[in-house]
């Protein structure tokens, strides 16, 4: 099999020969310079080169935010830039730059790629969470789900519409394998927002856009960070069909997911607090998610970037494991089917 023939038997629960080898996130830049001090070499800043140093297979990322280049960056992730229904009118110049693809002439060469197998391709677009506490910071977005509804529901709106452009601007160039929304919205004891308030605030965006990008034939995944478990059915209800990073430290556990879910995607999973404490704490982790591996809709990774703690050396036993563990999912995989 080829990387993306690979990656599509896994989501799709179709017999594979391994699991792709990946790191769906840049490392931590202070990651980086201890391992540079520790022979990597110092030339290699590209993501891509990197993972190629490391034999990585190649995710190729793409990402379109709602906020253009002239807008102005919000001070913290408190502050925010926009308090009212004024505001957001004056900052709307800024927001949902054109839908283009950027570097059209990268792209062709990314989509090439994909059509040869030698590369999954996606990208990742501001959620309908995410995107409103961007404009109003934490505090204040937190607060507008009861004090301003009608300006989130607008922004939601303008955000639903410029993620339908952007879907239809990539593909002129290739149909993307997944496409993900950026949200974190749960942290370390589970959501962030209710049920109700899902449903109304963020759902009927994901209605309007979610048929739209399965349509064409891509999977879809939320980003969220934290304890996700209980609003998994939250998102299967609007369509989507996966998530990431499945962060072991909220407690995550990707046999319960698969239990009460079978069908659903996960990518991540990976406890990166257990990678720098030798090979058999890797190794029990690996063992951890192999019985779900085996079964498909499991694509293993880091559950987020590998932290700076991680000696080279850690990291690259850790990637010897990881295609150790890896054939043995696809060989099981085989057995099973």
């Amino acid at each position: 099999m080829n990387m993306r023939e690979r990656f599509q038997a896994v989501v799709n629960f179709q017999s594979f020969d391994r699991l792709p080898v990946i790191e769906w996130a840049n490392w931590w830049d202070q990651t980086l310079e201890r391992w540079r001090g520790e022979g990597l070499p110092p030339e290699l800043t590209d993501r891509y080169a990197i993972g190629g140093h490391f034999g990585l297979d190649t995710l190729r990322q793409g990402r379109f935010r709602g906020m253009g280049p002239g807008c102005p960056p919000p001070a913290s992730h408190n502050a925010g830039i926009v308090a009212d229904t004024a505001a957001y009118e004056a900052v709307l110049p800024h927001l949902f730059p054109h839908p283009s693809v950027g570097d059209d002439e990268q792209w062709s060469v990314w989509a090439e790629e994909q059509r040869r197998g030698e590369s999954v391709l996606w990208y990742n677009i501001d959620g309908f969470f995410w995107f409103p506490r961007t404009l109003f910071g934490i505090e204040r977005h937190l607060y507008a789900f009861y004090d301003q509804p009608e300006l989130m529901l607008r922004m939601n709106a303008d955000l639903a519409e410029y993620h339908l452009a952007v879907f239809d601007a990539v593909c002129a160039h290739a149909v993307p394998d997944f496409v993900c929304f950026a949200e974190d919205l749960s942290y370390n004891h589970g959501p962030m927002l209710s049920e109700k308030l899902f449903d109304k605030f963020l759902a009927p965006f994901y209605r309007r856009v979610v048929p739209h990008i399965k349509a064409r034939g891509a999977k879809v995944f939320i980003d969220s960070d934290g304890q996700v478990e209980s609003a998994i059915p939250w998102f299967e209800a609007v369509g989507i069909e996966g998530i990431l990073p499945l962060e072991r430290q909220s407690g995550v556990d990707v046999a319960c997911i698969r239990a009460r879910h079978p069908r659903f995607l996960l990518l991540g999973a990976f406890d990166k607090m257990v990678m720098n404490q030798g090979e058999m704490a890797m190794r029990k982790e690996f063992e951890r998610l192999l019985p779900v591996a085996r079964q498909g809709g499991l694509v293993i990774g880091c559950d987020h970037q590998t932290p700076p703690g991680v000696s080279l050396a850690d990291y690259q036993l850790y990637l010897r494991l990881f295609r150790e563990y890896a054939e043995r999912a696809g060989s099981e995989s085989a057995r099973r089917v």
